[in-house]
């Protein structure tokens, strides 16, 4: 049975550049539209070519989106179905079980792993899916059939709940995909963490800041610690298990405090933890006022700048946080910012969080700055996707 090719779809003339230049996305006013491409369905698989016939492989398209066309293949006769999608899964998952011994890790980082919009979290025998592009959103359930046949899972979670679903036409939900509801459990550092994939933050874990954690927790033998928007209490919680004296876990959900000292109670900690419900800025100023000082302060809070339009007010609020937060370091103390915003660079989240410090009227030492560990890939087209900024300060 021959196999009906994908619509074919054209760059404008001078319109090729980027995407000759290996990007994988084409904007909408990079494409010609004509009535036809405009009544195909979101995330429908198409071959995009350039004015001058250059084929660049198969994309997904999406008439109704600024970003109108995101590489699935470079190969022009590829077919996108469900072994496609799972060779795809295949790799990602092979590149994981090099770089970690065990099975607890981002298992698919978008358009790094060929899989645009896509994210998916692997906590052991379950998965958390989000598809953030209408491809994706279109290849559910192959992607789900290829996860069940490369590692059998017991439960898949979809955690459609990403505001940037809206820009590609598709409405937010969580539901099941595969298995029932059950308690889930990320290990690290020698913890095991409760997880709640479907009511928690995002995927349920935080697994950027996995390499940032263990960088805190070998500073933290004997210490006492904030973890100022703590979540779950990841950096508090490491420190506390690497020989703390004493740690505060500082965030203004409910829900999110009781899972974290519920790890602590679960793993032996609870006497060296204690957690504070309020809204992390008001408290930090309040503690600064108070004279309270600890000798490592972790600040990561969600994202300032949800769209480019709040850029300037992001970098007045991390240098805010930065100025709050370094008032708390004891001499000799450590001080870790971390910025998870894409649309401020890295080069301005340091001088903001630097022209807080001194604000503070704090020297400082520049210990470590970077990102998110191997398993979030960057694509190198798309430095904007290297979305996590970490700092960590020695402050006299």
């Amino acid at each position: 049975m021959s196999v009906i090719a994908p619509p074919l779809i054209r760059l404008l003339p001078g319109h090729d550049r980027r995407v000759k230049a290996g990007h994988p996305w084409a904007f909408s006013n990079e494409i010609a539209m004509t009535p036809a491409l405009r009544a195909l369905p979101g995330g429908a698989p198409v071959r995009l070519e350039g004015d001058d016939g250059f084929r660049h492989g198969v994309w997904s398209f999406n008439p109704h989106s600024l970003i109108g066309a995101r590489l699935l293949d470079r190969d022009s006769g590829a077919a996108i179905d469900a072994a496609w999608a799972e060779r795809r899964l295949a790799a990602a998952l092979a590149l994981r079980t090099r770089l970690f011994e065990t099975p607890f890790y981002r298992l698919v980082h978008a358009e790094a792993d060929g899989l645009p919009g896509l994210i998916i979290d692997r906590y052991g025998d379950a998965l958390a899916l989000q598809a953030n592009t209408a491809g994706m959103e279109l290849l559910t359930p192959a992607l789900v059939a290829g996860l069940e046949r490369l590692l059998a899972p017991r439960l898949i979670v979809a955690r459609n709940d990403a505001a940037v679903r809206h820009l590609e036409g598709l409405p937010e939900e969580i539901r099941l995909l595969h298995g029932a509801a059950a308690p889930v459990k990320v290990a690290e550092g020698g913890l095991r963490f409760a997880v709640d994939l479907l009511g928690g933050q995002k995927t349920g874990w935080f697994f950027d800041q996995r390499e940032n954690r263990d960088r805190v927790a070998r500073l933290a033998a004997g210490a006492t610690v904030l973890d100022a928007f703590c979540h779950t209490g990841g950096f508090g919680l490491r420190c506390a298990a690497a020989g703390a004296a004493a740690v505060t876990l500082l965030d203004r959900s409910a829900q999110a405090l009781d899972l974290a000292m519920a790890t602590a109670a679960a793993n032996g900690l609870a006497g060296q933890v204690r957690a504070e419900r309020a809204e992390a800025l008001e408290a930090l100023e309040k503690m600064g006022a108070a004279g309270a000082r600890f000798d490592i302060v972790i600040a990561d809070p969600p994202a300032f700048a949800k769209s480019r339009k709040d850029h300037p007010a992001a970098l007045r609020g991390y240098g805010k946080l930065a100025r709050l937060a370094a008032t708390l370091v004891a001499p000799g103390g450590f001080l870790c910012l971390c910025s998870c915003s894409h649309h401020v660079a890295p080069g301005e989240f340091a001088e903001a969080s630097i022209w807080g410090i001194g604000r503070a009227r704090r020297e400082a030492k520049l210990l470590f700055q970077g990102g998110a560990g191997p398993d979030h890939p960057v694509h190198p087209a798309l430095p904007e996707s290297a979305y996590l900024k970490a700092l960590l300060f020695q402050l006299g």
